[in-house]
């Protein structure tokens, strides 16, 4: 058959994108175009962000869902999603660390790589062990948002009694991040909006909630809760490496992601 007879057809299911597409394409004639469905579907082939999002989040406690979305889509099982700043959690480690152990377990046969956090949480012993044997001071390591591996083991309850007790004995499993308090009163004077640029989302907001303090851009669900470590000094929840300043008087913020630094002024 010569080149200009033969063809191809390939066919895509997009269910994160709720179409499915039958593209034709001949050799040598220009493709056709995709349905604009797909078009506007700025991340694909990549998984749609926002069901990234949603599963990440479902996967904390939602069953139901999560289970709905991986038996349409296994690949979902590993998806993982940056909370802001590099604090990456996977649908393994959201239900690791809250103990949810039918989540994860549903996640495991669905194709989730397992790590020394869910292994802890599901009273893994062995596993565990030889995580550490295989990397000694692994078990200082922190999980999403900071989280220790002793919490994960302590979410895992009465299954995962013999790993509290193990990482007990090692001494350094449950170290928080560094932190300091802060006076309400200098917390509160941090609220507000700082912006860094002309666009119309090129601004931060600073505010409280729970006697929290919290930081967002507008347009990006990613709240991370603030961490002092002194002199006006924070890091976003999970991510230390990453510095957000703020000026004595609190007209300007600085942050350091360390190798990206953006200042915004008060508005």
């Amino acid at each position: 058959m010569s080149s200009s007879r033969r063809s191809f057809l390939s066919v895509s299911a997009l269910s994160a994108l709720g179409v499915s597409a039958l593209v034709t394409k001949v050799w040598g004639q220009p493709a056709p175009e995709l349905p604009p469905a797909i078009r506007s579907a700025d991340a694909f082939p990549q998984q749609d962000p926002n069901l990234v999002r949603e599963i990440v989040g479902a996967s904390h406690g939602n069953f139901a869902r999560v289970r709905e979305a991986v038996e349409k889509q296994p690949a979902l099982a590993c998806a993982s999603m940056d909370w802001g700043f590099g604090d990456w959690e996977t649908c393994l480690d959201a239900a690791a660390h809250v103990g949810n152990k039918p989540i994860a377990d549903l996640l495991l046969v669905h194709g989730a790589r397992p790590t020394i956090f869910s292994a802890a949480m599901m009273g893994q012993i062995d596993a565990v062990k030889a995580f550490i044997a295989a990397r000694p001071g692994i078990q200082k390591t922190y999980g999403p948002h900071g989280i220790t591996l002793m919490s994960h083991a302590r979410a895992g309850g009465a299954d995962a009694a013999a790993v509290v007790e193990y990482l007990k004995g090692l001494g350094d499993a449950d170290v928080p991040l560094p932190s300091t308090t802060i006076a309400p009163a200098d917390r509160d004077a941090l609220v507000g909006k700082y912006v860094y640029g002309p666009g119309p989302r090129d601004y931060f907001m600073v505010d409280v909630q729970r006697d929290q303090l919290g930081f967002d851009r507008p347009a990006a669900p990613t709240r991370r809760l603030l961490i002092h470590t002194g002199n006006l000094v924070f890091f976003p929840t999970g991510v230390p490496s990453v510095k957000i300043a703020f000026s004595k008087d609190g007209k300007q913020l600085t942050i350091a992601d360390p190798v990206v630094t953006v200042t915004g002024r008060r508005a």
